[in-house]
């Protein structure tokens, strides 16, 4: 017999009391898409011990083809009920921790990325939180033939509607989602047809990471439960919004919010505006993880809701870092929104790089610029120029050229994810570049 600690012996007597029997092991490939190997209770006490060997060459980014041999090691603390497999047998799930056969993590992990980031956090004395408000669409049926999605209703920002299949789809998600030790904070329709969002409780980035996965899982069954398509794309629509990831993040010095300092302007510590300034100045070069997709970049347009420029501001949803309102006696809830973060990132990496920019911010000592008092969206190019407001990319290729002579991106990463992540980019801009769209059909062939 292996020796277990505590949480493993506490998996084991669940899976015996709850009649457990199938064990879904998740880990996520670098571009963020979630992975699965199921396992017999039978074989987890091994699984706890050596791990669960797979050919990590299949897996995105993960190895080349010599050195393809990777374990899955489950994380007990990860261990949850899928309440959606309700009929039959019960099935669980945990995260695991990518490792090499040595035992050593293994750098392409995307878990491990950000736990390597956390931990030179912790070295300064910091905990890092966050509180995501993530966006989705609901559509009428599956994607079909490159034709436009049909949204499941017309309503429309914080919208109440008798009988909408977007109330009744939230309730359902956000019971599995409790169900699964996952905290909802608030749920509402958004402004877009179809549009929900749903707002995850303050918890350490791990969980929330974590949380996000899961997240998008529970909504994607749940929608198929109920014979409708969800999705995650940033900009599904032309005319519509696009569904962002806002961000609230926070960080803590023990039990104390050191971004919170009573008598300062906005009651902001000095650590506060450094790791703003921080996030501000690195967010150009961080942009193709936090918002990777070529879609992304339809989002990030004036007029579309988003931010477009590297700003920071009070209480200003045009701003890219948004600084909420302080709520008196209330010191620890003093955090910072970033809000270019968009839904369908990888949550791992994302986490990572607005935490290692914020840190930078905070080690070097940055002086937080100017805030953003105007709608940053009702500008002209010239007087963004005149404020000091530079642009954010325009597009997935600027992205990557950003992303290329980013030393605070590569450290972050590692050299393997972010050599692959980039080398994947280029060719998702590439395959992008020569695509007709319907655009171009429609304006040119008629006069051309």
């Amino acid at each position: 017999m292996t020796l277990m600690g505590k949480q493993e012996d506490f998996v084991l007597r669940a899976l015996e009391e709850r009649d457990v029997r199938f064990v879904r092991l998740w880990f996520t490939d670098v571009l963020g898409f979630l992975k699965s190997v199921a396992v017999a209770p039978a074989e987890l006490e091994a699984a706890f011990a050596e791990g669960i060997g797979f050919d990590g060459s299949a897996i995105e980014g993960f190895a080349r083809v010599y050195e393809s041999d990777m374990l899955a090691k489950p994380d007990p603390s990860t261990f949850q009920i899928l309440p959606w497999r309700d009929q039959g047998p019960a099935t669980a799930r945990m995260f695991c921790d990518i490792v090499m056969p040595d035992g050593s993590p293994s750098y392409a992990d995307p878990r491990f990325v950000l736990k390597r980031t956390l931990s030179r956090a912790a070295e300064k004395g910091f905990t890092f939180y966050t509180h995501p408000e993530i966006e989705f669409y609901l559509f009428k049926d599956a994607p079909q033939d490159g034709r436009p999605p049909v949204p499941v209703d017309h309503s429309g920002y914080f919208d109440h509607t008798a009988q909408s299949m977007g109330a009744d789809f939230r309730r359902e998600a956000i019971t599995n989602l409790e169900a699964m030790g996952i905290s909802v904070e608030y749920s509402h329709h958004e402004g877009g047809p179809g549009q929900q969002e749903i707002d995850l409780r303050y918890a350490d980035a791990l969980s929330t990471a974590d949380n996000i996965m899961t997240f998008r899982t529970v909504i994607r069954e749940v929608a198929l439960s109920q014979n409708i398509w969800a999705s995650f794309m940033p900009k599904p629509f032309t005319e519509h919004p696009g569904s962002g990831m806002h961000t609230h993040v926070s960080l803590f010095e023990g039990d104390a919010n050191a971004f919170y300092e009573a008598g300062t302007e906005y009651s902001l510590s000095k650590i506060g505006r450094q790791f703003i300034a921080g996030v501000l100045r690195h967010a150009p070069e961080i942009s193709v993880v936090t918002n990777q997709w070529v879609n992304s970049y339809k989002r990030l347009v004036t007029g579309s809701e988003a931010p477009t420029h590297v700003s920071w501001g009070h209480n200003n949803r045009s701003a890219m870092v948004r600084v909420p309102m302080y709520k008196p006696l209330k010191g620890q809830s003093t955090r910072v929104e970033v809000r270019t973060i968009d839904a369908a990132c990888n949550p791992y990496l994302a986490f990572a790089a607005v935490l290692a920019a914020g840190m930078k911010g905070i080690e070097e000592g940055y002086d937080m610029p100017r805030e953003a008092e105007d709608d940053v969206w009702s500008l002209t190019d010239r007087e963004r120029r005149a404020l000091g407001l530079d642009p954010l990319p325009a597009s997935l290729d600027e992205a990557i050229r950003l992303a290329e002579t980013s030393d605070l991106l590569a450290d972050t990463l590692g050299e393997h994810v972010f050599d692959f992540f980039l080398r994947n980019k280029r060719v998702e801009w590439q395959e992008y570049r020569g695509v007709v769209s319907a655009f171009e059909r429609d304006k040119m062939l008629p006069v051309l």
